[in-house]
């Protein structure tokens, strides 16, 4: 465990009237960690004996993302919800448990994430790269939070969230209807930093 995200668990313990700020954070770790898939996806079914590599790869790696998942989120809740949530093998599980204790709606946990998203100004000193890719961890959030973006609304927030300094990039994305990829957009926006 990383000690970026010890600081991060030990921070903001939920202990019942800070939901909303322990979500975010256990979703950060998770999306950082590359575990979130556990909370989106069933866990594949059992490998036979006569099962191939790909097969076997494929469920040890949910096992091993859903134990690591569960234990951060266990490790990151008070002693009484620890126990309470303990028993239960499933990091989804855990946390649909959570949110029913003390989540919001799901309408208005979308509508408060929806807002973050749009709302999402890049800040002065902040580096282009980091910026995008904060972004890219907010529609994981967001994603997680039942919102529905594809790529293309994607790349119209990071647009949208960029100062003045970008606009030359943004009137020339615009005037030619040049369609990036999250990817490329990073790619394209560092390169014109640069130059600029």
């Amino acid at each position: 465990m990383s000690t970026s995200i010890i600081q991060l668990l030990a921070s903001e313990k939920h202990k019942g009237d800070n939901y909303g700020t322990w979500k975010s954070n256990i979703n950060t770790i998770l999306v950082i960690d590359d575990l979130r898939f556990v909370l989106t996806e069933e866990c594949p079914p059992s490998p036979g004996l006569n099962a191939n590599r790909t097969v076997r790869d494929a469920y040890d790696r949910w096992v091993k993302a859903n134990e690591k998942a569960r234990v951060y989120i266990l490790a990151s809740i008070s002693d009484v919800l620890s126990k309470k949530h303990e028993r239960l093998a499933i990091t989804r599980e855990i946390m649909d448990s959570l949110q029913g204790l003390f989540g919001k709606s799901s309408t208005s946990a979308m509508h408060d994430t929806i807002k973050f998203v749009y709302n999402f100004i890049m800040k002065e000193g902040t580096s282009i790269k980091e910026h995008v890719l904060n972004m890219m961890v907010d529609f994981d959030v967001a994603e997680l939070n039942g919102v529905v973006m594809n790529e293309k609304s994607q790349v119209a927030f990071i647009m949208q969230s960029l100062p003045k300094i970008f606009f030359q990039f943004k009137m020339n994305a615009m005037m030619n209807k040049i369609e990036y990829n999250l990817t490329i957009v990073l790619n394209k926006l560092q390169i014109y930093k640069y130059k600029g």
